[in-house]
């Protein structure tokens, strides 16, 4: 797959768990569990809870994603 067939959505962190996994309630009103994006784990990039970032969906399992952006 390449990396323009993923959906990107925008949403709130809900819950932070062990392991940086986290829920993350989208703009749309789902809940989504999310990880954190290899890059973001190498420059030490923090999301906490209330953080509004950008999550990267695969189009077979809408249920999980990955984090790719925190915005400011």
């Amino acid at each position: 797959m390449s990396r323009s067939d993923h959906l990107e959505l925008d949403g709130v962190v809900t819950d932070v768990f062990a392991g940086g996994n986290f829920n993350i309630k989208t703009d749309a009103g789902a809940e989504i569990r999310a990880s954190l994006a290899g890059r973001m784990r190498k420059n030490r990039i923090r999301v906490l809870l209330g953080d509004r970032v950008t999550v990267r969906l695969s189009p077979y399992d809408l249920t999980h994603g990955v984090i790719t952006y925190r915005h400011k």
